[in-house]
């Protein structure tokens, strides 16, 4: 198979070589154009007679193609299509999701693809990217060299065990890679032959789905101990040596096993871990968004969150961070926070099982003063810490009642209220009853996408803070940056700039993220911002027009290429 690469002619436009013909060219995605084939194209490639006589136009095919999606009514419907539209055409499929991002990121992604995860055994048509499991061992790399047609720029990989808030989803885990490189691909303009879904499928607990006859996973119980991470060594180092110029991103592993794989490898991979680091760059986006409202600077917030997993904890760092930025020593900004696991709040009087929680533990002192005890429940340090900001990644649903809200809003005029768990099912509370719990007076932000809320005549849009907004920008300017680790600076700059992209046409509605349909300019932007900040590590820091340019180039554009023979 020729390598599928893009040139340019003498009018500086694209073709692709390619030596397929007839029912060979029909049935490969990245050259497939169906029924948009011209008449010239037709004749070259001996389609003739193997379609309709009458060529479509790139806008016709998508007139055709989105009726033929939202017709169906029901969300995982939707999703399988789109899924066989990928299957087909590549360029038509990224096409539909781009010009439709509103209405197809909660389908291609959360809350449609949980479902997907979980069916994933029932609704298999086809398989896409890369199946790792313990059988392979000693193999990998060897495996990883079969799986492309070109050089892979972008990986995410999952072991399937922390699935959004479902848990262990075994094999169905591999969802979640397609999804997020589905939005790179549409978000940063990534070309689908540079990005690689992985499953490390290296087994389950999951007793359904073992017992299910149709679960086609790795039908063992989950890897774990020593023997699990000398398969991750492999891995890594296996692609360290296929693919050296790639970005990794970890995806939805178990919090403890997510903390040792970021520390673990960040240094000796390019890579991150978006559950930690994206989750908590939105947050803290949707925090220094929501100052613009409430005119409380972020050095004199007060911040509680619920859930102390990998999102919960990434986003306690965040903040943290940038409270010491704002100027606040370490001391004081750890005296701002309330992290509360299942145990109830976290001091550092605690005996940690989980080590990585001590470093955001409030000091017991600090606790001390606001009458705060070890183990406390979130409606008394709600009560007693009067926080400004409230952050769910408990996966708990229901969890902020209506007492908790409305004690937030008897300490604070304005609270900032996020029940960022998701799918939709495990949202801490509805932005509607937090609406009304307050008067109209807090701010929300949700993990998953909610309808608008009108409230005492006043219109409320519910931002979604959703982690797209964050990682294919910084993927993308790691990349062209020539980054050799991805920082946490680069994580802030990702943060301050969608803050500062959020204008005042949403602030008016009472939104702190722009709306999706200007999700490709934002990732551009924040691409180029990072690329300035990762191009620190190399020998030449490029300027912001150096970079824009590198960002503009690596951007494509899902439009047909014209073919030529090979």
């Amino acid at each position: 198979m020729t390598p599928y690469r893009i040139h340019r002619d003498e009018d500086g436009q694209p073709y692709v070589e390619t030596h397929l013909r007839g029912r060979e060219l029909l049935q490969h995605p990245l050259y497939n154009k169906g029924s948009a084939f011209s008449v010239d194209e037709r004749r070259q490639f001996d389609l003739e007679g193997l379609l309709p006589p009458t060529p479509s136009t790139e806008a016709q095919q998508l007139v055709r193609a989105y009726a033929n999606i939202v017709r169906k009514t029901d969300p995982l419907e939707q999703y399988i299509g789109l899924a066989a539209m990928q299957d087909r055409n590549e360029v038509l499929f990224h096409r539909v999701v781009l010009d439709h991002i509103e209405e197809f990121a909660p389908i291609v992604y959360t809350p449609t693809v949980g479902r997907a995860c979980q069916t994933y055994s029932h609704i298999f048509r086809r398989g896409r990217g890369v199946f790792i499991t313990p059988e392979q061992r000693g193999r990998i790399a060897d495996v990883l060299r079969r799986t492309t047609m070109g050089g892979i720029k972008l990986i995410v990989v999952t072991d399937n065990e922390r699935i959004l808030g479902l848990g262990d989803q075994g094999a169905g885990g591999m969802g979640i890679p397609i999804g997020k490189l589905t939005l790179y691909t549409v978000a940063a303009g990534i070309h689908p032959t540079q990005v690689l879904p992985v499953s490390l499928d290296v087994g389950t607990d999951n007793q359904e789905l073992l017992d299910d006859p149709l679960y086609i996973g790795y039908r063992h119980p989950r890897l774990r101990g020593q023997p699990y991470f000398e398969l991750v060594d492999e891995f890594v180092e296996a692609v360290k040596e296929v693919f050296p110029e790639a970005l990794l991103q970890w995806e939805d592993f178990k919090k403890g096993t997510a903390f040792k794989l970021l520390d673990r490898y960040r240094s000796k991979l390019l890579s991150f871990n978006d559950d930690i680091q994206g989750t908590a760059a939105v947050a803290l986006s949707g925090v220094m968004a929501a100052s613009r409202i409430t005119g409380v600077p972020l050095k004199d917030q007060r911040i509680v969150i619920l859930g102390a997993g990998a999102a919960g904890m990434g986003i306690g760092r965040q903040l943290h961070d940038a409270l010491e930025r704002a100027g606040l020593s370490t001391e004081e900004a750890s005296g701002r926070f309330a992290v509360l696991d299942s145990r109830g709040l976290i001091t550092d009087h605690r005996e940690f099982r989980d080590v990585y929680k001590k470093e955001l533990a409030m000091p017991i002192e600090r606790a001390a003063e606001l009458d705060l005890v070890e183990g406390d429940d979130l409606l008394d340090t709600v009560r007693k810490m009067k926080p400004h900001v409230l952050v769910g990644t408990s996966g708990q649903p229901g969890t902020f009642t209506e007492e908790v809200i409305r004690a937030m809003a008897d300490g604070v005029e304005r609270p900032v209220v996020f029940p960022f768990s998701n799918p939709t099912s495990k949202a801490e509370a509805v932005p509607e009853d937090i609406i009304k719990w307050t008067e109209g007076r807090a701010l929300v932000a949700s993990g998953s996408p909610f309808d608008v809320v009108s409230y005492g005549g006043k219109v409320f849009r519910i931002g979604q803070g959703n982690n797209v907004y964050i990682f294919p920008g910084v993927g993308l300017g790691a990349l062209v940056g020539g980054a050799k680790e991805v920082t946490e600076a680069m994580f802030t700059i990702a943060a301050e700039t969608l803050a500062s992209l959020v204008e005042e046409d949403d602030l008016a509605t009472h939104a702190l993220y722009p709306t999706l349909r200007r999700l490709r300019p934002i990732s551009r932007k924040i691409a180029i911002e990072v690329a300035v900040e990762a191009s620190k590590q190399g020998e030449k820091k490029l300027t912001r027009e150096e970079a824009s340019e590198r960002v503009h180039d690596a951007m494509w554009e899902p439009r047909y290429p014209a073919l030529r023979p090979a």
